[in-house]
């Protein structure tokens, strides 16, 4: 626990995947073929909070529709990588962007073709819901499920244990 205390505070970035960790993974085809997810409205609050600390937030998922890009359009500096096919290419490709380095990220993931990529970061998450191979090499399992907290949990520690979390700022939207 001391060590991953100690990780923490070396956490400015977060990476999440969007299927099963920003939604409950669940995918609504509508008639015309928009494929429709459901997000949390507290995971928005802390993605936001964090934004507006300083911290970069970066989505990497293989799912594609135009409603998860719209879900986070007003959300000034998060990055939506979608349609992913390598996520550890995509992964580094942020990291140089950034001039970052794997130890200052932390990742949240949920399945199989997140695991990679989950290695190569400072701290690796997961839902409550994650598959078994995730929950694995997981350094924190989250106890809310993917699409219900399980973002706003990770954001908040971090931001908690930073002394960055319900300050005076943290009253606006």
């Amino acid at each position: 626990m001391i060590e991953l205390q100690e990780k923490i505070q070396k956490i400015n970035t977060f990476i999440f995947d969007f299927d099963g960790v920003l939604s409950d993974g669940k995918i609504y085809v509508q008639r015309d073929g928009e494929q429709v997810r459901a997000t949390n409205v507290k995971d928005g609050y802390a993605l936001q909070y964090a934004l507006r600390k300083g911290y970069n937030v970066a989505v990497i998922s293989g799912g594609y529709a135009e409603s998860m890009r719209l879900r986070y359009k007003d959300f000034p500096g998060m990055e939506m990588y979608l349609k992913v096919h390598d996520k550890i290419l995509m992964f580094h490709e942020y990291l140089e962007k950034h001039n970052l380095q794997p130890e200052n990220v932390l990742i949240m993931g949920d399945d199989i073709p997140d695991y990679k990529m989950m290695l190569l970061a400072g701290i690796k998450c997961c839902p409550a819901d994650a598959a078994e191979e995730i929950m694995h090499i997981a350094d924190y399992v989250s106890p809310r499920p993917g699409g219900n907290g399980a973002v706003r949990d990770v954001i908040q520690q971090v931001l908690s244990a930073q002394g960055k979390w319900f300050n005076d700022d943290a009253f606006v939207w």
